[in-house]
């Protein structure tokens, strides 16, 4: 892959929901094979030109956001660029590059996922409202509620502890117990 072009077919026209938000190996691997060099070129910032349009601040965000989840499972680089992806977001936000004709409620969705992915109390919330004003009519805005709900008891995500070497606490080991808890 050379272009953002490319990571968006790669990501919307070729793949789906069904690999967007299971665990699946194979779709880890291919992601490994089409994305990698491309996750490690926008992570050194060779690709920040990519931000003068929707389109190029969504393929960013996959590949600072979503793409490092799928790389780098049960490791902390899954989180490294975190940080770099909520930039991105706001900046897209912030001047109205969500709303380019040509992305639809799926390219938003992973536009708005970096404040989502975040442990900020304030990224959580505006996620939330921006989900549920411009993606409406899909169950994404559920995803983020309970996104929220985490952050808003306990600060952070549980489900990250180990793999950052947090220690959990006895509520964040309780809920972390319950079937279906985190968010893989």
């Amino acid at each position: 892959m050379t272009d953002l072009g490319e990571v968006l077919r790669f990501w919307f026209e070729e793949h789906g929901r069904d690999d967007w938000f299971t665990r699946n190996d194979g779709f880890d691997a291919r992601i490994r094979e089409r994305t990698a060099g491309l996750h490690e070129r926008a992570a050194a910032g060779d690709l920040d030109h990519w931000q003068a349009t929707g389109r190029g601040c969504v393929a960013l965000c996959l590949l600072l956001d979503q793409v490092p989840r799928n790389l780098f499972r049960d490791d902390a680089r899954a989180y490294a660029t975190d940080a770099r992806a909520r930039a991105i977001t706001r900046h897209a936000v912030d001047r109205g590059l969500d709303l380019e004709d040509g992305l639809d409620v799926h390219h938003r969705v992973f536009l708005y996922l970096p404040l989502e992915h975040s442990e900020d109390l304030s990224d959580q919330r505006r996620c939330v409202a921006l989900v549920d004003e411009r993606c409406g009519g899909e169950d994404y805005l559920q995803y983020a509620e309970k996104h929220l709900r985490v952050i808003e008891q306990f600060g952070r995500f549980p489900h990250r502890n180990a793999v950052l070497g947090r220690v959990s606490t006895e509520e964040e080991a309780a809920y972390l117990a319950e079937p279906g808890a985190g968010f893989g």
